[in-house]
């Protein structure tokens, strides 16, 4: 069955193994915080047929072994989910940490979004460190947050090419959005600088070092710092 109807939270299939749980059509942080609440209860309250609790802007994607779960147990056990699960608040949040090294090599961009915003590359890197940030959602690659909360100024459009590599740990600008590259991939967000920290990495447990749902704040740190941090010289306080 697929999703149909307009009353929200809505629900169906989405193919053969993905049941999703729709909170809202727009990107909204209420909407996100229902959609979040409602993963991690799915998680802590998950029977051995789910694979893989995966939240959204919006919605939450249950994937199920279908060879060992009936489309009306996972129906009705998501259905229990959303009368179980509760929302907490969000802003009793201690905002995360981020180092970042703005310009030069680490922001190859930085000069081309201060000049779309007609101002100055201080001043791109004052208002983005001036924000708290939430973590909407991971995905595009391991552990890439995508990240509301961006000063309206510094909204700058995609490169019209976008990279072949892009270093993990930078830190990029897409439209509305700024987010950070966990891996070396393709990309075609506008770099403003390098993180020194590790967002993921398959052998720390957990792998991610960021969840939906956090809140995070960037702080501006010179080259011989970000080395110290990266070479493990120096800890990074959160």
């Amino acid at each position: 069955m697929p999703i149909t109807g307009d009353a929200f939270p809505r629900a169906g299939w989405a193919g053969d193994s993905c049941y999703v749980i729709e909170f809202g059509d727009v990107i909204d942080e209420e909407i996100n915080a229902r959609a979040v609440a409602f993963a991690a209860h799915a998680r802590m309250s998950a029977p051995d047929w789910v694979v893989e609790v995966v939240p959204t802007y919006r919605s939450v994607a249950v994937y199920v072994d279908s060879f060992r779960a009936e489309r009306d147990v996972v129906a009705e056990t998501a259905a229990r989910w959303l009368r179980q699960y509760s929302v907490t608040g969000r802003e009793e949040q201690v905002p995360f940490g981020i180092p970042v090294c703005y310009g030069g090599d680490f922001g190859p961009d930085l000069a081309s979004v201060a000049a779309h915003a007609g101002i100055d590359e201080d001043e791109v890197v004052r208002l983005h460190t001036g924000q708290v940030y939430l973590v909407y959602m991971l995905g595009f690659t391991p552990g890439f947050p995508y990240l509301g909360g961006m000063n309206p100024k510094l909204e700058t459009p995609r490169l019209d090419e976008p990279r072949v590599a892009i270093p993990a740990g930078s830190v990029g600008i897409a439209g509305k959005q700024t987010g950070i590259y966990p891996v070396e991939s393709p990309g075609g967000w506008r770099l403003i600088g390098r993180t020194p920290l590790t967002l993921f990495d398959p052998f720390r447990d957990p792998p991610v070092l960021l969840e939906a749902g956090m809140r995070l704040r960037f702080t501006s740190i010179d080259g011989d710092r970000f080395r110290r941090i990266q070479e493990g010289k120096e800890t990074w306080p959160q």
